[in-house]
């Protein structure tokens, strides 16, 4: 036991909407540059703290210690960028009109973020800085078991100059959590997590009409065709499905192979998949740390294990790591068709689903013979092609020759069950605003 964090009253919670209100009020009134240079006062403290917050997560979920050092630093990039195109992104948008009329954006309220463990500041910085430097405020609802890391990054706010209630914790029950959807002091709502989850709290944001942005699950393509860089495409099919011990909404989960490639990708992929360090996740040399929670390895290892029940054959790994400590095996499977469960559902873990396709149209089609959609990637030296076969994919986000990222610069978000709403870029910031159109003297 490293921490105990009770759950907190209702009581608790009606004053923490009531602060809310207090600090959205006080902070939709400061200046936007005075926002922007909380912005890089908070960069600043990321990387001051960066030791203290990565250790931090590397104990309450597993992340191997030099990926979470490398997730606070991405949270300072972030801030850098918003602090860098703030004033762009709030400025008045002019219109084909003239002077005549424009479009101001203006703050919506607090907004209530129920986040998950994964990432546990990444996930929240994403959406919490655009929410932010929009004037708003932003309540906390953090996974149960990352705890120490929300209170970080409250603390981390406050010091850099947020209003008190303009950003919060909330430490409360699933029943509070719906209450807190529906009180009128919450203007919105933003999900990242399980379709369960964003469905529940979408419907009841829904009956109360506040504006939801929802980031669900995932079961991303990963296409290699067989004019592809065979050395660089393996690398990033390893990052993009290792990476967090394989504990990422936008990891490559199904790699598609054309067939003429096929086993020759195989084979280097699962050398590599063989050589990644296992471990210690606060030994530096560590790759792949324990999985997050038992629960969570009890369910990945059922959909392994009934997936090879179905047919799919153990190249490496499908099982528990022996020990006390939360291990699964890197796992990849092969033979993996629709139908069987690592193919349909989200797979939360250290394992790699192969798919053989028998051409370039074979292989769209399986990409999108799924509930998700939430991004992808096309491996080959064609890039005319690449954009073609982009248009034909049917998720939020495609990379060509890469593997799936976020990043401030562009946009994330899905489409089918992995949600719907933008985060990041500019789409970030215009989500939670009031595009409030100005008309002078219409006649």
């Amino acid at each position: 036991v490293i921490g105990r964090y009770p759950y907190q009253s209702i009581g608790h919670l009606d004053q923490s909407l009531g602060m809310a209100m207090q600090g959205f009020k006080a902070w939709s009134g400061t200046a936007v540059q005075k926002r922007l240079d909380m912005l890089e006062r908070m960069a600043g403290i990321l990387r001051r703290d960066i030791e203290a917050l990565a250790r931090m997560a590397t104990r309450e979920m597993g992340k191997p210690i030099v990926q979470a050092r490398a997730e606070v630093e991405k949270c300072a990039v972030l801030c850098d960028w918003y602090a860098q195109n703030g004033a762009a992104i709030l400025g008045d948008q002019s219109t084909s009109i003239g002077h005549q009329a424009y479009v101001s954006y203006l703050p919506l309220g607090p907004v209530l973020a129920v986040m998950p463990w994964n990432f546990p500041y990444w996930q929240v910085l994403r959406g919490a800085v655009p929410i932010l430097l929009g004037g708003n405020a932003y309540l906390l609802k953090h996974a149960p078991n990352v705890m120490g890391c929300a209170y970080l990054v409250e603390a981390a706010w406050l010091e850099a100059g947020v209003p008190p209630g303009a950003f919060s914790v909330l430490n409360i029950t699933p029943e509070l959590v719906s209450k807190a959807i529906v009180d009128p002091r919450i203007a919105a709502v933003a999900v990242t997590g399980s379709v369960r989850a964003g469905s529940a709290i979408a419907a009841q944001a829904g009956a109360a009409l506040k504006k939801t942005v929802l980031e669900l699950g995932g079961s991303d393509p990963f296409i290699v065709l067989a004019d592809a860089d065979l050395e660089s495409a393996v690398k990033a099919a390893v990052v993009g499905r290792f990476q967090n011990s394989g504990q990422i909404c936008i990891a490559a989960k199904r790699i598609i192979l054309e067939a003429p490639i096929a086993a020759a990708f195989t084979e280097r992929f699962l050398e590599a998949v063989s050589a990644l360090p296992i471990g210690d996740p606060e030994d530096e040399k560590t790759y792949i740390g324990p999985m997050a929670r038992y629960d969570l390895r009890d369910e990945l290892d059922t959909q392994i294990q009934r997936t090879i029940q179905a047919g799919a054959k153990v190249l490496l790994g499908a099982g528990k790591m022996p020990g006390k400590a939360n291990f699964y095996a890197p796992t990849v499977l092969a033979g993996v068709k629709p139908g069987m469960v690592a193919f349909d559902q989200e797979t939360f873990g250290p394992v790699a689903a192969l798919i053989v396709a028998e051409g370039v149209d074979d292989a769209i089609d399986l990409a999108n013979n799924s509930e998700f959609g939430l991004s992808g990637a096309i491996w080959t030296r064609n890039k005319d092609l690449a954009r073609q076969l982009a248009r034909r994919i049917d998720t939020g986000g495609i990379f060509v020759n890469g593997f799936s990222a976020s990043d401030p610069r562009v946009p994330i978000g899905g489409v089918k069950k992995s949600g719907y709403g933008r985060e990041l870029s500019h789409f970030g910031v215009h989500e939670f605003m009031n595009a409030q159109t100005v008309w002078f003297d219409r006649t």
